[in-house]
């Protein structure tokens, strides 16, 4: 058993065509999905060729006679007995161990980078604390559509060295990130197929979703031989008429590279008018 979650990898990533992995946890993802395809296709199989049994097996033929004692044999009940208990093992040994190492083992703000994901309708608001670590206030009455989509209150001091992009997420490769998702008007959906990620990002509520990214985006355009690849943000939900085109787009760098594009940034920002 010690290698059936990589049987089971290498069954989704090559056979199912799924998009190369490129977070720390995407290998259990795969393992559950492959083992959950394994056992349908078994069912598929087996409740396939009982159908064709029945209809051999009490063909009018056989039976121009309905008997109104049916069957007496009990064989259905112990297949049906043992879907239950495959089920159940996929739920209880599989799925709730992992969604509990999801939620319940988060890491701590500390360890972590913590970024805002704010979708809208139809793009993707992202927004850095910066390196004192402290999210600057927000407003409503400050909110700009072009200017300031988050309502950021520059004069707050924590806002100084906060930084916001639109549509494009930098990461620092092998770091656990925290991204916390809120929506501005109606539910969104965050999802990073490579990621192995997805998260709806609901009105009025904060919901927080980690992962540690592990192949930078210049390693996965060498691996996919893909000189222009970028890791893309797609909503997931169907929220509007311009959803089609609310696309979003990860860069994964390393350490070295995701803190000179922080600097870089906050330097930017703070700063916005380069002939000063």
């Amino acid at each position: 058993m010690v290698g059936a979650p990589k049987i089971a990898k290498n069954i989704m990533t090559q056979w199912l065509g799924l998009p190369r992995l490129a977070t720390a946890h995407g290998g259990q993802i795969d393992g559950l999905l492959g083992w959950i395809h394994i056992f349908m296709l078994i069912l598929f199989v087996g409740w396939g060729s009982f159908i064709v049994y029945a209809l051999i097996r009490f063909r009018r033929s056989r039976n121009p006679v309905a008997d109104h004692a049916g069957m007496k044999s009990h064989k259905s009940t112990y297949v049906e007995i043992g879907v239950a208990v495959v089920e159940g093992i996929l739920l209880i040994g599989f799925a709730i161990p992992m969604w509990a190492a999801r939620v319940e083992r988060m890491p701590a703000a500390s360890e972590a980078l913590l970024v805002q994901v704010t979708g809208e309708q139809f793009a993707w608001n992202i927004h850095y604390a910066g390196p004192d670590g402290k999210f600057g206030r927000t407003d409503i009455k400050l909110i700009d559509a072009q200017a300031n989509p988050l309502g950021l209150d520059r004069s707050d001091p924590a806002a100084q060295d906060d930084v916001t992009t639109l549509n494009q997420l930098y990461l620092p490769v092998n770091k656990p990130i925290i991204v916390r998702l809120r929506s501005k008007d109606v539910i969104h959906s965050f999802g990073v197929p490579e990621f192995r990620v997805k998260q709806d990002a609901v009105p009025g509520l904060t919901i927080p979703i980690w992962f540690v990214p592990n192949v930078t985006t210049e390693e996965m355009r060498t691996r996919t031989g893909k000189p222009d690849f970028q890791y893309e943000i797609a909503c997931a939900q169907l929220c509007g008429l311009g959803h089609f085109r609310m696309r979003g787009y990860v860069t994964v760098q390393t350490a070295e590279e995701f803190q000179k594009w922080m600097q870089e940034k906050i330097k930017e920002q703070s700063n916005p008018d380069p002939f000063k």
